[in-house]
C-alpha cells in the first residue's frame, strides 16, 4: 500500500491531475503572466508532489502561494530535493 508521503500514491497521482486541470483549463484564461515566481506556482506545485509526495508537497505548495503578493518580490525559488534518494 502506498503512503500519502510517497511520488506514486493515490493522493499525490489526484493532485498533480487537479493541477494539470488548473493549468489546461483556468489558468489560460488570466490575461498574461500573472505569477511573481520562476517556475510559475502551479508549476512548482507539480515539481513538489512529484518530488515530495502529497502531504509535504501540499503544505509546500500553499506556503509558495502564500507568497504571492506585492509584499514579496518574487524571484527564483525551485522546490528543494527531497533528503532521501529514492531509486
Amino acid at each position: 500500500m502506498c503512503s500519502t508521503h510517497s511520488p506514486n500514491s493515490p493522493a499525490t497521482k489526484a493532485l498533480l491531475r487537479l493541477v494539470l486541470v488548473y493549468q489546461k483549463y483556468i489558468s489560460p484564461l488570466k490575461m498574461g503572466s500573472t505569477c511573481r515566481f520562476e517556475p510559475t506556482c502551479s508549476a512548482y506545485a507539480l515539481d513538489a508532489l512529484k518530488e515530495h509526495g502529497a502531504v509535504k508537497g501540499t503544505v509546500m505548495s500553499l506556503v509558495r502561494l502564500s507568497k504571492c503578493g506585492p509584499w514579496h518580490p518574487g524571484g527564483f525559488d525551485p522546490v528543494r530535493p527531497s533528503k532521501t534518494k529514492r531509486s
